[in-house]
């Protein structure tokens, strides 16, 4: 039985009077606020709608951020949210400096070392071309004082999904609008992927705009080659934050294949619509050779719970994901479940994007607030390459191998506003509801170091 959908923006809730207060009187933390400065913001720079930069972003610290701001979907197959200016609108909230998490918030929350030495590339799939993409990655990057990563370097390469140049945006009919929502995720992907791991290098892939829209064999094929040209490429970690119904074709053969690569880590979105019913998962979340990535919401001064939103749920079709331990698969009468680890996906405690070409080109700020799934997916892909220890990959496998030790276990919250897990016969509560151990919206926990990568 479907429920109605109810905003959850509910995670550690503050007055905005409080939280500014808060944040004048210094609570925010030194690195934090160090990063913030480095991009030229100050207390008085503002957002669309009078929103001071610095109030935001103790909102995002806090959770606190929907209680004023909307979020919607970027793209209909992609795993993104975008917020809003107000919960009563779509249109984007645009900020002159970042509001939202940048790497050194994310690397504090899951304790990773503050030096990065690995030069292995992460393949990133998208739909569309983002024309943009280079110059916003190029001003992510040295907002939050990262390495230079250009295309003249030869640190980011831009391929078509076939391996040959990445051919020229659309620019009138219905992929100009859609390239121009995608390349949201797609900044999303790059950015996410850079905090994970500042000295790898970038491998954008696209595949025709189309994919981000339609549901259907052509679509889920286009990205299986897409895969195969990452490999070609010398990819070493790869991440789809895209998901489409599982089916018979997309299960077997060719594409199955084609995302089977022992020594090479592939991580996939869960999805933004929680527990999935317990019979099919999302593809390739789903498949047993894929790292599903379920999400959080991370406040900065709390314990992060279960997004509400992140995807969990069985697939049937499989036994089980490569590696998968036995209470996981329980949960699923044996069969393939998701999520396997977790990392930020709630647009409330969401990352700075920097995007310029959409989805309201011609505005006057350029940094945004995005969460989903989207955003787990490729930081999880950066993990692994900048660990390095891939070789005994397939699948989640090492995770499950690693000790308890390399997860913050996440034991609270539940994704059950779409469905509930007691509505289906068989189905377990673990499923739904973040507890003690693996469990679906966050499976083993969120990242403690890089032990288990």
């Amino acid at each position: 039985m479907e429920r109605t959908r109810r905003k959850r923006p509910d995670h550690g809730l503050r007055a905005a009077a409080v939280t500014l207060a808060l944040l004048i009187a210094g609570v925010a933390a030194p690195q934090a606020m160090a990063e913030t400065s480095r991009t030229g913001a100050t207390a008085g720079a503002t957002a669309d709608g009078g929103d001071p930069v610095a109030r935001l972003r103790q909102e995002v610290r806090t959770g606190s951020l929907l209680e004023s701001h909307g979020v919607r979907a970027v793209c209909p197959r992609c795993d993104s949210q975008i917020v809003t200016q107000t919960t009563a609108n779509t249109t984007p909230l645009r900020t002159a400096a970042p509001a939202g998490y940048g790497p050194a918030d994310l690397a504090k929350a899951y304790h990773i070392p503050a030096k990065s030495k690995s030069t292995a590339t992460i393949a990133i799939i998208d739909a569309g071309v983002d024309p943009n993409l280079a110059s916003d990655l190029a001003t992510y990057r040295s907002s939050f004082a990262l390495p230079p990563c250009g295309v003249a370097s030869g640190c980011l390469t831009l391929k078509n999904y076939t391996g040959g140049r990445q051919p020229a945006p659309q620019k009138n009919g219905p992929g100009a609008a859609l390239e121009e929502d995608v390349a949201v995720e797609t900044s999303l992907d790059l950015d996410a992927a850079s905090a994970a791991c500042p000295t790898c290098r970038l491998l954008e892939i696209s595949v025709p705009w189309q994919d981000g829209e339609d549901d259907n064999d052509v679509s889920t094929a286009d990205f299986a080659e897409a895969v195969d040209t990452a490999v070609a490429q010398g990819a070493s970690a790869i991440s789809i934050s895209y998901g489409y119904t599982a089916d018979v074709t997309n299960t077997s053969g060719a594409i199955l294949n084609s995302l089977r690569h022992k020594g090479i880590a592939i991580t996939a979105s869960t999805g933004d619509s929680g527990f999935n019913g317990g019979i099919h998962q999302s593809w390739p979340s789903n498949l047993p050779s894929v790292t599903a990535v379920g999400g959080v919401a991370l406040p900065a001064d709390g314990p992060a719970t279960a997004w509400w939103a992140a995807g969990s749920g069985c697939e049937t079709r499989f036994a089980a994901a490569t590696g998968q331990s036995a209470p996981a698969t329980a949960a699923c009468g044996h069969h393939r479940a998701a999520a396997d680890v977790s990392a930020d996906a709630d647009p409330a405690t969401g990352l700075a994007v920097y995007d310029t070409y959409a989805p309201s080109s011609g505005e006057p700020y350029n940094w945004t607030i995005v969460g989903g799934t989207s955003a787990s997916a490729p930081y999880i892909a950066g993990l692994y390459a900048r660990a390095g220890h891939l070789s005994p990959v397939q699948g989640p496998n090492s995770l499950y191998e690693a000790p308890a030790s390399a997860f913050t276990d996440v034991t609270g919250g539940n994704n059950e506003d779409y469905h509930q897990c007691a509505d289906y016969p068989g189905v377990k509560a673990s499923l739904c509801n973040a507890g003690t151990g693996w469990d679906g919206p966050t499976g083993i926990g969120m990242p403690h170091g890089l032990d288990a990568f």
